[in-house]
């Protein structure tokens, strides 16, 4: 670079520099790198997008300032998911890998190991047998059954030998599978005898199967199949006899080939089909490395879907460093015994199951009488002190309370990460008293492949998604019809967007909707509202899609009250609706039955059933006060609160259509579901006394 440009950047760097330095945000420090510039933050660095303009909008973790990681900086040579197990089996081979309490029969009882090595072993088989039966490199292949260790014995065979992995949910309706099947032209599925029976009733409508693979199956159960023409059905064991007897040397992809098309659930319309690349996976994991440390040591417990991103991204940082990987016994209303018996360090989990634990602990609290409850509150508050000051145990109080309340989850948790929707600020700083250990919230999306930024392990600030991943950026962008502007003072605001080698390479046959998401120049729009707080940490304040206008023409966005509403003591889950052609919002809440019988014991109601509760005008106006005191303290707008509820018992699940496998509400499905007790609200309100004034 010239002189002269160089003057002219720096008097641009200069006078934006002076400008920070006179807001309220926290002082900038310029820093001048390989004839490059960039302001520090805490967290995160400040970028220019374009100079001359002097717009300074694009934010990087401080972790790579000037270069976004693209490797793991230990190890550059791994470039694919096939380098990340290699590197695995070779550096932790006699370590234990993938454990499972289920056995051949169906039996639950201790956990039973797979070494890293033996799964090498496996990965070789099942590769071979898949090119044993003439599966072409680059062929797609699925998987259609739920977490096990065969599920990632598969996906290690599948990048060893350039397959595309295409996960199938355990739960996908009939249509959408065939969909998925069809759009991909998958030519091998993995499934197990459950979901055998759904390919079963439509295997002429996906013509492109060739092979099904049947884990968890013996001989017999295949001898009563009947006869399929131009399908093979064989046991997962057979295969592996298979790829055994015929053994096949690696086929390795290459950096940029397509390791997997990840379907998104979605919540409307058929899923769609994100590309990911080796490269797009390696990347983020690599970012993640270098601000998460887990060891060969540690303990994970498997039950996330690994259809999810979140899941799938874990798994790969998991085998990098060497982490045992327990799985549940498939039902999520055991998990809690299964982590007593595998006793895990880690845990991944979603907002909505750190609710449900958070509500247990503070429920048993009350329940334990005034003087334990005094002790509890006087515990929590000396460990909090601690946490601040930077201590995460306190022998007298962990021995005296909480070595109990870590006893729920095996003792031994010293990591926990929240991801998939904000999680209360309240809720995460209770769990991390009470749990003693690094608890930190992310925030990601599968054409990201997966994180976006996260937490510092050390930040007390909660409420927030800290800084960028090292390998991605991101900046906001203006939304002027919702308000939010990237020049808003103190703090910037408007819709999230990501760029960097993370980014997927777009929707399998879908331009259109690649297009909406891509911008020419690279940037993902993640269609979510952030705002950057002090030192660089991102918080999502808001959702551009799913919004809708009221009859007064304000905007909403339902997700952001439900996640508000949704931390009242009544309220297990909460669909929040509004019409354009009504003034005011309603909510169907599906109520945590547990406090819901206590209230009624402590109000002296008797009630035959919960349903019965659910109608009594008394507890729907406790229900209604809790949310109201929660508007409040949020400082939820007027029209943003919800002006009628109705209760009901029945939980919102993926079996009964209104939640997708990732846990998120179908809308336009909840709003058929419950059109009734919808149109009963609003009728209600309009004959409410406040509207008659009207």
């Amino acid at each position: 670079m010239n002189d002269s440009a160089t003057h002219r950047r720096l008097q641009v760097i200069q006078s934006h520099f002076l400008l920070q330095s006179s807001t309220s945000t926290p002082l900038l420090r310029l820093h001048q790198t390989a004839g490059e510039f960039f302001l520090e933050q805490g967290y995160s660095v400040v970028l220019p997008e374009n100079l001359q303009t002097g717009k300074w909008n694009v934010l990087r973790s401080v972790c790579s300032p000037l270069e976004l990681v693209s490797r793991f900086h230990d190890h550059p040579e791994i470039a694919t998911l096939h380098d990340n197990f290699v590197h695995a089996v070779e550096t932790y081979g006699s370590n234990k890998y993938l454990g499972t309490r289920v056995g051949v029969d169906g039996t639950v009882g201790e956990y039973r190991w797979t070494t890293y090595r033996e799964a090498g072993i496996a990965r070789l088989e099942i590769g071979s047998g898949l090119v044993y039966h003439g599966i072409p490199k680059g062929s797609c292949v699925g998987l259609y059954f739920n977490n096990r260790p065969e599920w990632l014995l598969v996906d290690h065979a599948c990048s060893a030998y350039s397959y595309i992995s295409v996960p199938l949910y355990d739960t996908l309706g009939s249509d959408a599978v065939k969909f998925v099947v069809n759009q991909a032209a998958v030519q091998v599925i993995f499934c197990v005898p459950q979901t055998l029976k759904n390919l079963l009733s439509f295997l002429p409508e996906i013509p492109s199967v060739h092979l099904i693979v049947v884990v968890g199956a013996s001989d017999d159960q295949m001898a009563s199949l009947p006869l399929q023409t131009n399908v093979e059905i064989i046991t997962y064991r057979k295969l592996q006899i298979q790829g055994n007897n015929y053994p096949k040397s690696f086929c390795p992809p290459k950096p940029e080939d397509i390791a997997t098309i990840c379907y998104t659930s979605g919540t409307t319309g058929m899923p769609k089909g994100a590309v990911l690349s080796h490269k797009n996976l390696i990347a983020n994991v690599a970012g993640q490395s270098l601000r998460m440390t887990f060891y060969p040591s540690d303990i994970y417990i498997s039950y996330l879907p690994l259809a999810h991103i979140f899941e799938r991204a874990t798994q790969i940082i998991l085998a990098y460093y060497g982490v045992g990987v327990g799985f549940y016994q498939g039902d999520s209303l055991k998990l809690m015994d299964d982590m007593a018996y595998l006793r895990p360090t880690i845990f991944f989990s979603v907002p909505r199951v750190f609710n449900r634990l958070y509500a247990g602990i503070m429920n048993a609290v009350k329940s334990s009488g005034v003087l334990r409850e005094r002790l509890f509150n006087a515990a929590y508050s000396a460990k909090k002190q601690a946490i601040l000051s930077g201590k995460y145990s306190s022998s007298i109080w962990d021995s005296l309370i909480f070595n109990k309340i870590k006893g729920m989850v095996g003792g031994r948790i010293r990591y926990m990460v929240s991801a998939a929707s904000p999680l209360s600020p309240d809720v995460l700083e209770f769990l991390r008293v009470c749990f003693g250990c690094v608890f930190i919230e992310a925030y990601g999306m599968t054409e990201n492949s997966c994180a976006i930024s996260f937490m510092d392990e050390a930040d007390n600030l909660y409420g927030q998604l800290g800084s960028p991943n090292p390998a991605c950026e991101i900046k906001l962008v203006d939304i002027p019809e919702m308000g939010y502007r990237s020049a808003d003072q103190p703090h910037p605001r408007g819709e999230i967007c990501v760029r960097g080698p993370t980014v997927f390479q777009g929707y399998y046959k879908d331009e259109a909707h690649t297009r909406e998401m891509i911008a020419e120049d690279g940037w993902l729009y993640t269609g979510d509202i952030g705002v950057w707080l002090p030192e660089g940490r991102l918080k999502i304040i808001d959702r551009k899609k799913n919004i809708f206008k009221l009859a007064q023409g304000e905007y909403v966005a339902p997700e952001k009250i439900e996640s508000i509403y949704v931390n009242c003591k009544f309220v297990a889950q909460c669909f929040v609706h509004g019409d354009s052609l009504k003034s005011s919002l309603v909510a169907i809440v599906s109520l945590d039955q547990d406090v819901l019988k206590a209230w009624a014991a402590a109000e002296g109601i008797k009630y035959e059933d919960l349903g019965q509760l659910c109608n009594d005008p008394r507890a729907k106006a406790a229900v209604q006060t809790d949310m109201n005191l929660a508007a409040k303290k949020a400082q939820l707008r007027g029209f943003e609160c919800v002006k009628a509820v109705t209760l009901v018992v029945e939980p919102f699940t993926m079996e009964n259509g209104l939640l997708t496998p990732t846990f998120k509400i179908k809308r336009p499905q909840a709003k058929a579901y419950f059109s009734k007790a919808i149109a009963e609200m609003y009728t209600e309100i309009s004959k409410s006394p406040e509207m008659q004034r009207v």
